[in-house]
């Protein structure tokens, strides 16, 4: 599924219009990004987890010339999609409706640094 057919669903299922529906969806991300940017996780339960993980250092090998290299420490993004997801995935669970009422997003801050 495209960014654009993502919002039209959202827009269809919320009764926004399509601006409103791409504005909403454009936050959110911009939000789940300067989350990730402070190192921060972005919990979405029933979802998944955005997190920031760190690799080291460390020494690979240079596919062309087969000689050592190193290959410098750096922060990567990683989903983890949570337990409500992963059994929809697997057609687990007898229905792919999530519920609206319940408290759906969390933003945790965390002292990674």
């Amino acid at each position: 599924m495209k960014k654009l057919e993502l919002v039209r669903e959202i827009a269809k299922t919320t009764n926004m219009t399509q601006t409103q529906a791409s504005q909403a969806l454009d936050a959110t991300l911009t939000i789940i990004k300067e989350a990730l940017k402070n190192k921060d996780d972005v919990r979405l339960v029933g979802f998944g987890s955005f997190k920031v993980n760190t690799r080291k250092a460390r020494t690979g090998v240079n596919p062309q010339t087969k000689k050592p290299m190193n290959i410098a420490a750096s922060n990567v993004a990683k989903f983890v999609p949570g337990k409500e997801l992963r059994e929809m995935v697997n057609n687990k669970t007898a229905t792919n409706n999530t519920t609206t009422n319940k408290k759906t997003t969390t933003t945790k801050k965390t002292n990674k640094k």
